[in-house]
């Protein structure tokens, strides 16, 4: 399927490893001029290295004027700007509520949702100027879910589906489309590290902890980083011009969160 991305401007906040340097592989690849930012310098070398075309550089998504500064570069460098893919995010302490320190639940929350509304302040004045304009914001099955001793991560990430439900309305009159993909069990480092870290708190086994998570979906296997850009690849594509304003899981089905 040609999704008619061939020349389309695109950002992807923290795109130079995981699920964020799929998404900007996966748009290089269907022609799209892509610039990242990541707080990884050796990532972000890695990126520079396989894709030399990726304008790469390193910027902190909870830093407003350091955003700013990268969402301008970005587009002088890009000629535009078409799709704000806002990927950045951590996992945040896994603990109960009295053991979450003030810096711990400030943290996550500036940068799982204060830094998908730094970069969208800072980039919609240039979607506006687009023929096809878009943002997609990574949200989680912990958006439409409680998740027990994960309320930090939590809490923002049902803000981002706040802030893209709003924006969605705000920005529908400039043709600006808005939605969110709230990925499952993710295959990957990243979720291995926030299962094993439920483990310790809880005392029970990696083993034990992955099986109870599954067992609360309806297709239990891990969601891939290649289905999560597929998805998002197709909300900036002509071809999903009239979606906005959803938050779109890509989770099997995840009906608990333990």
């Amino acid at each position: 399927m040609d999704l008619h991305l061939e020349g389309a401007r695109v950002i992807v906040t923290a795109g130079a490893s995981g699920i964020g340097r799929e998404i900007v592989r996966r748009f290089r690849d269907e022609g799209a001029r892509v610039a990242v930012c990541d707080v990884d310098d050796l990532a972000l070398e890695a990126l520079r290295k396989d894709m030399p075309s990726v304008a790469a550089e390193r910027c902190d998504v909870a830093d407003p004027a350091g955003v700013t500064g990268f969402v301008e570069q970005a587009v002088e460098a890009l000629g535009g700007l078409d799709c704000l893919v806002n990927n950045a995010g951590i996992a945040g302490p896994t603990a109960r509520i009295e053991h979450i320190d003030d810096e711990g639940w400030r943290r996550c929350l500036d940068v799982c949702l204060t830094g998908q509304f730094n970069t969208v302040r800072a980039a919609v004045r240039y979607l506006r100027a687009s023929a096809n304009p878009s943002i997609v914001n990574i949200s989680s099955a912990a958006g439409k879910l409680g998740f027990a001793r994960r309320t930090p991560y939590a809490a923002a990430k049902w803000g981002v589906i706040g802030l893209t439900k709003s924006l969605a309305v705000e920005l529908g009159p400039d043709r600006i489309r808005v939605n969110a993909v709230l990925p499952g069990l993710v295959a990957g480092d990243r979720q291995r590290r926030v299962m094993e870290a439920k483990a310790q708190n809880r005392g029970v086994s990696f083993d034990e902890v992955e099986r109870e998570a599954f067992s609360y979906t309806s297709l239990p296997e891990y969601v891939t980083a290649e289905q999560l850009a597929d998805q998002i690849l197709f909300l900036a594509s002509p071809r999903g011009r009239t979606i906005t304003g959803q938050a779109i899981a890509v989770d099997g089905d995840t009906k608990m969160l333990a």
